[in-house]
């Protein structure tokens, strides 16, 4: 069987694919493709921009009111999870979470760049096979600061939807 396929729809700049891996993170794929089957990501935005970095979304909307969902356990080495060996190298999804390893729940994040210190402490589930162009796109965004969000874009990138794709 292959691995799932997504198509992250990004206003005004075009789509970004992405293969996720459920032998690296399992749990963590189940959850993003049942956020997907319920159309959770429709409208949010990505409100954390880091250009050298990582983009962050999928957790609040144009107003920054938060969305919620339920947390899941961190797949990853330091959190005693065996298995997921994937490197937070460039256009790698992960899971983005507070310092409680089993936090995460839909915020997400794609890497601009390399970050291999985030490697053993994140749950990194999926990477992008197009869209680069997007993605540098979102990390060029100009941003500020927003209540204790710093690195907000200045003019919403908004997801438009996240299906997956066959």
């Amino acid at each position: 069987m292959s691995n799932p396929k997504i198509r992250i729809t990004v206003r005004e700049l075009g789509n970004m694919e992405a293969e996720l891996y459920p032998d690296k993170a399992p749990k963590t794929v189940e959850n993003f493709l049942k956020l997907i089957e319920d159309r959770f990501f429709e409208g949010l935005i990505f409100h954390r921009v880091i250009s050298g970095f990582m983009i962050q979304g999928g957790g609040f909307d144009e107003k920054m009111k938060q969305k919620h969902a339920d947390p899941i356990p961190g797949e990853f080495e330091s959190n005693g999870f065996k298995g997921n060996d994937l490197h937070h190298g460039r256009g790698v999804l992960s899971m983005a979470r507070t310092s409680d390893p089993n936090s995460a729940s839909s915020q997400f994040f794609v890497m601009h760049a390399d970050a291999p210190y985030l490697d053993r402490q994140y749950a990194a589930f999926g990477k992008l096979t197009s869209g680069l162009d997007v993605l540098d796109a979102i990390a060029g965004t100009r941003t500020h600061s927003v209540g204790w969000y710093d690195d907000v874009p200045v003019k919403p990138v908004v997801i438009e939807k996240i299906e997956v794709i066959r």
